[in-house]
């Protein structure tokens, strides 16, 4: 019997890559829905090659078009334009996986619905967890819902720690994220000022959508799959350790209490933990290319260093301070990305923007989604008012 998905924010890089996986295994899965932002002749095209029976937009006015499009290609696929639509698509009764590719808070209320109707929940969405914490994972566990991480660091994690989650806390010492550098890894940090947004979303391994490449040169992203890996793994905070290996090829390591190191291995493709996680425990071809040992190059480690890389530190700093804190970092950057690519703050300045969010707004424990987006629409208009600040 075919897997259905439901594919939250199909036309970014991680649904189209989800997509190339799938229209290799016609035989193993049917895509029921898809979600998408704005890109209406993307997701056009992705209907008429998948057939799902529904597709969500962003907007009422993409949504429109959409239905429009489809109307004229003669294209069956229902689109839903209710405030509810990704919770219905992600939670829907005859839905067996979600891959939730959203990118940012947005994200969390649909992977939260499929956390509670108990579906296999093949998580891209880092900020589902930043945001979430607790209250995303009580979900999951009192949803029954198999969660498997699709970030390339967290699914390297998943893959090398033993299968039984009751042996991890006798036999784990920490674990170890890896992480490219971006960029900037070897650039001079004061001149760090000077960066445009073309540069910052040059990522060297990847390409990517704009927000995520700017993280990844601010090493942001990597701040947040601390906090992520925090809750995946339930690790403590000291046991989440960060390396730049600039290769990418070992994607990330759990060292165990007798010193032996277990890592995940191949090249920086994202189909492959893709692939690992719809066919989990099986494993199923995925189109990247595969290792050869024989062509590379040196791999080599740096330390994360804080001078060039200040945000990342703040994971650990957040983690340790008052429930809520990680959402307010969250929405906080979120903020600060858009400011510095539309031009209204510095490169520099998007660490300085984090942390005078952080100091403005206290979070009192969220407990519920709708305290969590609460806590988030306050920490985003306390970051737009101090945006003016550098202005």
């Amino acid at each position: 019997m075919k897997q259905r998905l439901t594919i939250l924010g199909s036309t970014g890089s991680i649904g189209t890559s989800t997509l190339d996986v799938v229209a290799r295994h016609p035989d193993r899965y049917e895509v029921f829905a898809l979600s998408a932002a704005t890109q209406v002749d993307l997701m056009l095209a992705q209907c008429a090659q998948f057939r799902p029976r529904y597709a969500v937009m962003a907007s009422g006015a993409h949504a429109r078009l959409l239905a429009e499009r489809l109307k004229q290609n003669d294209l069956p696929t229902q689109v839903l334009q209710a405030p509810d639509a990704l919770e219905t698509i992600a939670s829907h009764e005859q839905v067996d996986a979600v891959m939730g590719a959203i990118v940012g808070a947005a994200g969390l209320a649909p992977c939260l619905a499929a956390a509670r109707a108990g579906k296999r929940l093949l998580l891209a969405n880092k900020e589902a967890l930043v945001v979430g914490g607790e209250v995303f994972m009580r979900a999951v566990r009192e949803g029954g819902a198999t969660l498997l991480p699709i970030d390339s660091e967290h699914s390297a994690i998943f893959q090398s720690l033993p299968e039984d989650p009751t042996t991890w806390g006798r036999r784990v010492d920490h674990v170890v994220l890896t992480a490219s550098g971006g960029p900037f890894r070897t650039r001079d940090p004061a001149g760090l000022r000077d960066v445009t947004p073309d540069e910052a979303c040059a990522h060297p391994n990847f390409s990517m959508g704009r927000k995520i490449s700017v993280d990844s040169a601010t090493m942001m992203n990597k701040a947040l799959e601390v906090i992520e890996a925090h809750w995946l793994f339930g690790l403590a905070p000291e046991q989440i350790k960060v390396v730049i290996h600039p290769q990418q090829i070992i994607h990330s390591m759990v060292q165990f209490r007798d010193a032996s190191i277990i890592a995940q291995l191949g090249t920086p493709d994202m189909r492959v933990p893709i692939a690992c996680g719809l066919a989990w425990p099986e494993r199923v071809e995925s189109g990247a290319a595969t290792l050869d040992f024989t062509s590379l190059a040196a791999l080599t480690f740096e330390p994360a260093d804080a001078a060039r890389f200040p945000g990342l530190h703040l994971s650990w700093q957040a983690l340790a301070a008052a429930p809520g804190t990680t959402a307010v970092l969250n929405a906080a950057n979120e903020v600060a990305v858009d400011a510095f690519l539309q031009g209204r703050i510095r490169f520099d300045q998007i660490h300085a923007l984090n942390l005078a969010t952080l100091e403005a707004v206290l979070p009192s424990n969220p407990d519920s989604l709708q305290a969590l987006l609460a806590l988030d629409a306050q920490a985003r208009a306390r970051a737009r008012q101090l945006v003016q600040r550098f202005n």
